[in-house]
């Protein structure tokens, strides 16, 4: 599959203007770590590579290890491998990301409250929206994942 555009040459001001949301997601307060871990699982719902790709190699530099990484994707069962908070986390984004199916019901919402406080799950959404926002950009542009091009550079060798 080959990238059929570059979004951030075409529309340089959209690019900023998600980078934008972006920065402000990360002075937000919210753990990086566990921002990365909901842009992972977001990115999973999504099946989008080149973000699958990225967080988890973001996660990995912040010494996240492989085997909470590996089980990010099915996190409920993992017992106490993920925190309250991580947990909390990673519910709110599947149940946002699946706004269509879920509705984002009532007991969804409750459970989050229970975790964060009003400006921190504002925050988390923003977080979810956003990476639903660049999953979709990724995947209709077909962004390319980094593994691929070092597995094409090592193919090459």
């Amino acid at each position: 599959m080959s990238k059929r555009l570059d979004y951030n040459q075409i529309a340089p001001l959209g690019a900023k203007a998600l980078g934008g949301v972006y920065a402000y997601v990360v002075q937000s307060g919210l753990p990086p770590e566990l921002v990365d871990l909901v842009y992972l699982r977001v990115s999973q719902i999504n099946n989008c590579a080149y973000c699958l790709d990225m967080h988890t190699r973001d996660l990995m530099k912040k010494g996240v290890k492989v085997d909470k990484i590996a089980l990010v994707q099915a996190w409920a069962e993992a017992g106490e491998l993920f925190s309250q908070t991580e947990r909390a986390a990673l519910a709110w984004a599947e149940s946002v990301t699946r706004v269509a199916e879920t509705g984002v019901p009532d007991d969804a919402y409750e459970a989050a409250r229970k975790v964060f406080d009003e400006k921190q799950l504002v925050d988390l959404t923003i977080a979810v929206g956003l990476m639903n926002a660049y999953n979709r950009m990724a995947i209709s542009f077909r962004n390319t994942p980094q593994a691929v091009f070092e597995n094409d550079r090592a193919r090459l060798r």
